[in-house]
């Protein structure tokens, strides 16, 4: 089973966990009562040995995925969750994704200690300084590298895939390298390419940004739009393969790949809490 997989099961398991618990309620404002009042401080370094001895194998040791869990320092789904939300999957485990019930092996100052360490790594994650140049890997995005063909960052570059304007804020650099080198691990999100080919020959790769039963709209990989009538098209192909180029490893150097990543990891909007 691949990380992927393995991070949507485990999505899932803590929603239906958190309903269960009652710890799930869109109309419920959160109160100080849902704060244990064990959680310890996020500098303590008992949370990271007890991280390491008991979630490190599968959650690796940074917890940011392993081998049979799932990133729970960077993921948007756990970063939403009160610290009560997550000192309560820590205790009671999510069995359908095979998480065990720590309560049973740890005392609950022990569980405290192990959601500070997992709040101050999704903190300092967030923050680190990150090798590179960004300067430098702007210039990459927008030049050598021709990501800003397809990719908008803060206004500038095109529409064809994902806005990159915030990908820093919940993904490490690691995983922006990963998105980089294996585009079709499925890190970026974006629209799924399609081929049309017409009955005169005419060829065009793209994004479906409007369809009906009658005509499809295709913004082709040069950014054009064309407006394809669907009686006139010989074949309407989905492609299993994102559109962006799987090259970067041989194209950009290491120091290249380097820049590019600390570019890219810069982009975090401020949210309103």
């Amino acid at each position: 089973m691949n990380k992927m997989r393995v991070a949507a099961i485990f999505q899932r398991a803590v929603s239906l966990t958190l309903v269960s618990l009652g710890l799930l309620n869109p109309g419920r404002a959160e109160t100080r009562g849902d704060r244990p009042t064990s959680i310890a401080p996020q500098s303590s370094p008992r949370g990271r040995e007890t991280f390491r001895s008991r979630c490190a194998a599968c959650h690796g040791l940074d917890g940011r995925g392993g081998e049979h869990g799932p990133d729970i320092v960077t993921s948007p789904k756990v970063r939403g969750i009160s610290d009560r939300a997550l000192f309560a999957i820590i205790t009671h485990g999510i069995p359908r994704a095979g998480m065990p019930a720590f309560g049973l092996l740890l005392e609950p100052d022990e569980i405290g200690a192990v959601v500070g360490y997992i709040r101050r790594a999704g903190s300092k994650g967030a923050t680190a300084r990150v090798p590179g140049d960004p300067a430098r890997g702007e210039s990459l995005f927008f030049g050598k590298a021709d990501c800003g063909d397809c990719h908008m960052v803060r206004g500038k570059g095109g529409f064809l895939g994902a806005d990159l304007s915030d990908y820093g804020r919940d993904h490490s650099p690691a995983q922006i390298l990963r998105a980089i080198l294996h585009p079709g691990a499925g890190s970026l999100p974006g629209p799924e390419a399609m081929t049309a080919v017409t009955r005169d020959g005419q060829q065009w790769t793209g994004i479906a940004r409007n369809e009906d039963n009658f005509s499809i709209q295709l913004l082709d990989t040069k950014g054009v739009f064309h407006l394809i009538v669907k009686s006139d098209l010989a074949s309407l192909k989905r492609e299993p393969r994102s559109l962006m180029p799987d090259d970067y490893g041989s194209r950009l150097s290491s120091i290249e790949l380097q820049d590019l990543v600390s570019y890219v990891a810069r982009q975090q909007i401020a949210h309103r809490r």
